[in-house]
């Protein structure tokens, strides 16, 4: 499922900031963000979020953001949501009310006509069937022209494209912590193992009926000469050894290493750390312990493994303070976050460090 980058949702709370007389702070679910009083945004109030690695384009509506968020992402011109501090508050992303919609169709309900006097009920300048649904939940991103952010990729990494991501694989894709405020009191029930997220590259290995593939985060690659993904493939001689292994399976890890995110673990060469074992025929992760003694097995290494068997704290606040610490490969670089996997493997979400991002370039 594509990242909803933009979506309507409602503010849940309102707090003040400490010292600042013209800002405050939304909360959105398990997001945070810092707005302007004037604005005059209110609890329950439905908004429209921007999530931070948002892409925001070129349009009047956002000329507001050119001083603070205006860049480049190749040859396109925009403007980036990244993690701020505002007056010691951490922000993340954008609140937007839904008038933004007013050079848009749009149908909304009496009850949110009520709560927005003025907007026009109903506004026809597209046919119906084109028209935007008010509604919590719905996905706006590609309505209001936004994109996620993406840094150049080397031309070692990006390779030659074979085809998309195969359909028989699940992509690793794990949903952000914030996004789960709503279902967390019922997460909190089941126990947990947390890894180390690495700064590196998503990459995606499949052993299915005697083919074997090489995937980048959303594609599957060619065999080129230069090509790093495949090169770290044979270097450490995955297709053998997923052969060997018997089953229709997929590993799934991080490439990490020289010319990939800077390096940050100084590692020579590059390789890749494991963290999912995938059963294609059954369509399931297995286990913690099947999924370890697997690459022990083979001889291959696995992302850092930090905690087993605990439980979710109160908060999801007490959660993002966890993801805050140094990396187990390199103790001198912050690490990005963590990634917490249920031990049934029915939930998995990823925690990003807000320390990682704020220092992020």
């Amino acid at each position: 499922m594509e990242r909803k980058l933009a979506s309507l949702r409602r503010i849940s709370d309102i707090q003040p900031i400490e010292g600042a007389d013209m800002i405050e702070l939304a909360i959105v679910d398990g997001w945070k963000v810092v707005v302007a009083k004037e604005v005059g945004h209110r609890i329950g109030d439905m908004v429209v979020y921007c999530e931070i690695d948002s892409f925001l384009p070129i349009k009047e509506e956002f000329e507001f953001l050119r001083k603070s968020s205006y860049k480049k992402m190749g040859d396109q011109e925009g403007f980036r949501l990244r993690t701020v501090k505002l007056r010691g508050q951490v922000s993340q992303g954008l609140i937007l009310p839904i008038s933004v919609f007013g050079a848009y169709g749009y149908r909304m309900s009496e009850d949110l006509l009520n709560e927005n006097p003025a907007l026009e009920p109903n506004k026809s300048v597209i046919s119906p069937s084109e028209m935007i649904e008010l509604v919590v939940g719905n996905d706006v991103t590609e309505v209001l022209g936004i994109v996620k952010y993406e840094p150049p990729i080397p031309a070692e990494l990006a390779g030659k494209v074979k085809g998309m991501f195969p359909s028989f694989i699940r992509k690793t894709d794990e949903e952000r912590i914030q996004n789960l405020a709503s279902e967390y009191e019922e997460m909190k029930k089941h126990t947990y193992y947390e890894t180390e997220k690495l700064d590196g590259s998503s990459a995606t290995f499949y052993y299915n009926n005697g083919e074997f593939g090489v995937c980048s985060r959303n594609l599957e690659l060619l065999e080129t000469e230069g090509n790093t993904f495949w090169k770290v493939a044979r270097e450490l001689d995955l297709e053998n050894k997923m052969k060997e292994y018997g089953m229709n399976i997929s590993f799934q890890g991080e490439l990490i290493g020289e010319g990939v995110q800077g390096n940050p673990y100084k590692i020579k060469g590059q390789t890749v750390r494991f963290f999912n074992l995938f059963d294609i025929d059954l369509q399931v992760y297995h286990s913690l312990s099947v999924f370890k003694e697997t690459m022990k097995e083979l001889g291959l290494e696995t992302v850092p493994v930090l905690r087993t068997n605990f439980k979710l704290p109160d908060t999801i606040d007490e959660l993002l303070k966890m993801a805050d610490g140094k990396s187990e490969l390199n103790p001198n670089f912050d690490r990005e976050g963590i990634v917490v996997r249920s031990l049934d493997r029915t939930i998995s979400f990823k925690v990003i460090s807000n320390k990682f991002l704020l220092n992020e370039k």
